[in-house]
């Protein structure tokens, strides 16, 4: 198998367009679409190739309806959007294995959540390619998540992505730190 080239400008284009959306149309997601979308993720690398995760996809919609409340909160008034998202996809994190675990403990990192971090931007690198938006939320009711889903109490919920057709193709103003803020070469 070749090496695919991309671009440099066009991936960078793609990484300067990608935000957080918070409207989004009732267009369901084709599921090739969705396919694509949990490949991307699905190759993500990991920590001594733990792989360290289990997607589910929600896109029922009574069901993702539910998920959507699980996420909100009426008393801080954050996520009220997320039940206008066609698609969630939840990230469970699995058990990593011997090495990732090992190396969790002995450099004192938490390899699984770094690992489902890196997979959870492929999620959303290859949604936007697929001109869709994402929203990763870390806010959500893990307890009525479990339950929702099936979810076995050992277990925990990383992170949930909402998904669909956002309402508007605006992209905002980037507000981020400058490179001479986050940058240095050769020392601190």
């Amino acid at each position: 198998m070749s090496t695919p080239t991309v671009n440099p400008t066009d991936f960078l284009e793609l990484l300067r367009s990608r935000q957080s959306v918070r409207a989004y149309k009732s267009t369901p997601v084709e599921t090739e679409k969705i396919e694509r979308i949990i490949e991307a993720g699905r190759i993500a690398p990991s920590a001594c190739n733990a792989q360290p995760w289990k997607f589910i996809v929600v896109n029922d919609t009574e069901l993702k309806n539910k998920l959507a409340d699980a996420t909100s909160n009426k008393i801080i008034g954050i996520n009220h959007f997320t039940k206008q998202a066609p698609v969630h996809i939840v990230i469970v994190m699995e058990p990593a294995n011997f090495n990732s675990n090992f190396g969790s403990v002995f450099k004192d990192k938490q390899f699984p959540l770094i690992d489902i971090g890196i997979a959870a931007l492929q999620l959303c690198l290859q949604a936007k390619a697929e001109g869709l938006g994402t929203c990763i939320l870390g806010w959500f009711n893990e307890k009525d998540v479990k339950k929702l889903l099936n979810i076995p109490k050992s277990k925990r919920v990383s992170l949930i992505i909402t998904l669909g057709y956002p309402q508007t193709d605006d992209i905002r103003e980037k507000r981020r730190k400058g490179t001479e803020d986050i940058l240095s070469i050769n020392k601190y």
